[in-house]
């Protein structure tokens, strides 16, 4: 194994806003982005804030996805932390990302375990 873990951080902007502010519904698409790329769920957990926002965890045995939601902006942070061979966090996050209806799409693979950041180890998508 070349590294511990693989983290996606992603910048989701131009989401669908009613997804963005329905908590069981993102809650289902991250146990389903968990699922579809192979991970196994251990633990879920979201908050709906007022008036409006989602956060939440899906925690894998893997590691972790999780969300931070504006959808007064149309805009959702994430990231999905994978550690291990088996499990490819981008494809918990293009499910993701397609499940929001997300227009525009930025994100940055990083390595894990590698010993001090270097911008070289970063690999944007």
């Amino acid at each position: 194994m070349d590294t511990m873990g693989r983290h996606v951080i992603a910048e989701l902007w131009n989401c669908n806003v009613e997804i963005l502010n329905d908590m069981p519904l993102i809650e289902r698409i991250f146990v389903n982005a968990a699922l579809k790329a192979g991970a196994e769920i251990r633990e879920v957990a979201f908050h709906k804030f007022a008036p409006h926002g989602v956060s939440g965890v899906v925690i894998i045995s893997e590691s972790h996805l999780t969300i931070h939601s504006f959808p007064e902006h149309g805009y959702a942070s994430i990231d999905v932390y994978t550690c291990g061979d088996m499990i490819d966090p981008n494809v918990a996050a293009d499910y993701i990302r397609v499940a929001l209806e997300c227009k525009k799409y930025d994100r940055v693979e990083m390595p894990r375990g590698m010993g001090p950041i270097k911008t070289e180890n970063i690999h944007r998508v």
